[in-house]
């Protein structure tokens, strides 16, 4: 009976934070589009009768419907739902990738400036500020063009203009923290920082973590769409939601489709993400008294 009761007791926050996130229409709607695009991206070139980079010239333009071309060819005559889910691969490998540096980063930035405040935390956010006074398109373009065009180059420099929000956040949750009794309790008990940081204060700040982590993926999707369109970031032939839409801009009169399909997937993935951050938050805030 014990055993029973305290199951209860420790599974209702999950519960309650189930029904708060379930009532968030949006937020489950967006989960259902990422997880069809996921696996769209995982498992969809290989049901495919053509490959993203076969070339067929007899069959160039083709509208969509056209036979086994579900969206059509394109300028080559590549089929345009196996590049868009290539670019789909590309683009949600970098935006999740992108989101896990950042957030590493991030994370370590602001505990050790929330946790030990004065001087080091002074010097840490000051830094913080500096690279957010950059606008990050103009500051991503800046580093791309100084560094050869890839998939891991362009990972890696949208990972490091993304950290700093999520300093900030977990610099304001550790501060709030750190005087909190299982924090002093934990000092104690002769903790080291370190533990206390990542065992004890981190973990509690754990749900606009998470949040914005779900944002982030969304900001290194758009992101690099742009470094792509302006042929910065991944090169043709592999495609990505981005290099698609620059190849398409000079069809637009004559196949507006090559255009349509990645602006179309670059927006239901960006909101999506957007919508399913909304209701993280939602449902991780105990304040939210929703029955």
């Amino acid at each position: 009976m014990a055993t029973a009761a305290l199951s209860t007791v420790q599974l209702a926050p999950g519960q309650a934070a189930w029904r708060r996130f379930r009532r968030h229409r949006l937020a489950l709607a967006g989960g259902v589009i990422i997880l069809v695009l996921v696996l769209g991206s995982a498992f969809g070139p290989y049901l495919l009768p053509f490959d993203d980079t076969y070339i067929d010239i007899m069959k160039r333009f083709a509208p969509p419907l056209s036979g086994a071309h579900i969206l059509g060819t394109d300028e080559l005559g590549r089929d345009v739902l196996a590049r868009l889910m290539m670019g789909a691969r590309v683009s949600l490998s970098i935006g999740f990738v992108a989101m896990m540096i950042a957030m590493a980063v991030g994370i370590v930035v602001g505990a050790f400036a929330g946790f030990y405040g004065g001087l080091i935390g002074a010097i840490l956010m000051r830094l913080v500020d500096a690279v957010l006074c950059f606008p990050t398109i103009f500051l991503l373009l800046a580093l791309a063009a100084l560094t050869e065009p890839g998939l891991v180059t362009t990972t890696v420099l949208i990972a490091a203009t993304a950290w700093m929000a999520v300093a900030r956040v977990v610099e304001a949750q550790v501060r709030s923290l750190r005087e909190r009794e299982f924090a002093v309790a934990a000092l104690a008990f002769g903790s080291s920082n370190l533990r206390i940081m990542f065992r004890e204060l981190v973990p509690n700040a754990i749900a606009p973590i998470v949040v914005a982590a779900t944002l982030n993926v969304a900001k290194a999707i758009l992101l690099e769409s742009y470094v792509s369109y302006l042929g910065y970031g991944i090169q043709p032939p592999a495609a990505s939601w981005g290099n698609m839409l620059n190849n398409a801009q000079i069809y637009l009169t004559n196949a507006p489709w090559l255009a349509i399909a990645p602006g179309l997937a670059i927006t239901l993935a960006v909101t999506s993400f957007n919508f399913l951050g909304d209701g993280l938050r939602d449902a991780l805030d105990p304040r939210m008294n929703i029955p």
